[in-house]
């Protein structure tokens, strides 16, 4: 009986062992992929990609209000673009000096044929293309793309059109002040 408990303890040694090394290398494999994989992750994931033509404004638009509402600042970080959401942050890389800006998608436009994105005074400024005025860029989303219905009617660039739906409200008040006086003056 001794020397078959005595084979019993060799055993299971030998099997603790070889479970606690299984474990352990287990643990440090694992470890290791985790950091390749982050190694080769980009910085972001770009979820919109455009290559074209980009101008900017300024001067003629500072004060309006865009599409988005908000007023235009010549000197924000911000940009007309015909269809990405309002909203949108996206990274402009200037291809002819590789400089790159971050901007936000407050407004519409450009309505010039061939042009891809308008920039704001100082964007354009920090990409260095204000003296020649249009630059070949690159457009990358550096969020995701949100998908926005609501400003389909919000097309004209800084805002010199408003919704149909706020035209029918202001004309509906009209209405009602206008009925409310002659009401009163009965």
């Amino acid at each position: 009986m001794i020397i078959i408990a005595q084979g019993r303890k060799s055993f299971y040694g030998s099997l603790y062992i070889v479970l606690i090394s299984s474990l352990m290398w287990y643990g440090c494999a694992k470890e290791e992929a985790e950091g390749q994989d982050k190694k080769s992750q980009p910085a972001f994931q770009s979820t919109y990609k455009e290559v074209g033509e980009a101008s900017w404004y300024g001067p003629g638009f500072h004060g309006r209000r865009t599409a988005s509402g908000k007023v235009f600042d010549q000197k924000d970080m911000t940009a007309a673009h015909p269809r990405l959401p309002l909203g949108t942050e996206v990274e402009v890389t200037n291809l002819e000096n590789k400089k790159k800006v971050e901007v936000e998608i407050t407004d519409r436009g450009p309505y010039v044929k061939d042009r891809v994105i308008d920039l704001s005074k100082e964007a354009a400024k920090k990409l260095d293309m204000r003296e020649e005025g249009v630059s070949k860029v690159k457009i990358e989303a550096t969020e995701p793309v949100k998908k926005n219905s609501s400003n389909k009617a919000e097309t004209k660039q800084t805002g010199e059109t408003q919704t149909k739906s706020t035209k029918k409200q202001k004309k509906s008040t009209k209405k009602k002040s206008a009925s409310s006086s002659s009401a009163k003056a009965k």
